[in-house]
């Protein structure tokens, strides 16, 4: 790859100079942050306003526009992308308004100092790929059994026993009861006699035949021979399939909402 600068910083520039700094990252739409005190007033579906404070601006290349608080995660102000921009300097301030047409909606930002400006030309060409955690697996197996087991029916998530707490009980399609152990990664000699430890538990519990079944995407070497000793189960169960059911979860909520609007 040749040289090249892929950021370029502007340290406490006048607002004048900030102007120019940003239109011109604008114009070849890089991705800016900027740094400073600013207030913010937005004008769309709602209207808003945000009182002075220093925080960090972000747009980006696609022209979504984020306004963080110095804490916290989400942003206070954003804007998706597709914004149009205009730039310029009114009663000693940086002015920067972000206008989009569907849905009508424009958001302008002020500041009157600004600590630091980067315009950014990064290149991102990874690909992303969504792996679920033990209690998204959890969740996907509440929402859609099937991918356990045909005809499972959960019953209860962390159900508390004397070893631990159960990450899935329900009953299959025979009537017996059934204890998951979920487990993100390959799963090991522990978690079997774990699994164990909780069927032991529930046994004590009731008067009806019960099942111990271990999820998890794989097995390590020599664990399938112990769970076959044990009596216990294994079902292959990838993360990124549990992902996909949550998704769709999502999806087809977020389909519902809207219908009902």
């Amino acid at each position: 790859m040749p040289n090249r600068n892929p950021i370029v910083t502007l340290e406490n520039p006048t607002v004048e100079n900030a102007e120019a700094f940003v239109r011109d990252a604008l114009s070849e739409r890089k991705a800016l942050i900027i740094i400073g005190n600013c207030w913010v007033e937005y004008r769309g579906r709602a209207s808003s306003k945000l009182e002075p404070g220093e925080r960090i601006v972000m747009i980006k290349e696609d022209g979504s526009v984020l306004v963080h608080r110095p804490s916290g995660y989400e942003p206070v102000n954003w804007q998706p992308p597709g914004c149009l921009f205009q730039t310029r300097v009114t009663e000693n301030a940086l002015q920067i308004r972000a206008v989009r047409r569907k849905p009508s909606e424009s958001v302008r930002l002020f500041f009157d100092r600004v600590y630091l400006l980067s315009a950014l030309s990064l290149v991102d060409t990874g690909e992303f790929s969504l792996y679920a955690s033990e209690e998204d697996m959890q969740r996907a197996i509440l929402i859609e059994p099937s991918i356990l087991e045909h005809e499972f029916k959960p019953i209860t998530y962390e159900k508390r026993v004397e070893p631990g707490f159960v990450d899935v009980y329900g009953i299959d399609g025979n009537g017996k009861f059934v204890v998951v152990e979920i487990k993100r990664r390959t799963a090991g000699r522990a978690a079997v006699l774990q699994l164990a430890k909780y069927v032991d538990s529930i046994r004590g519990m009731v008067n009806r035949e019960v099942r111990g079944v271990l999820a998890a995407p794989s097995l390590a070497k020599g664990v399938q021979r112990l769970l076959m000793t044990l009596g216990l189960d294994f079902k292959p169960l990838d993360p990124r399939k549990c992902a996909d059911v949550l998704k769709r979860s999502e999806t087809k909520k977020l389909a519902e909402f809207f219908k009902e609007k």
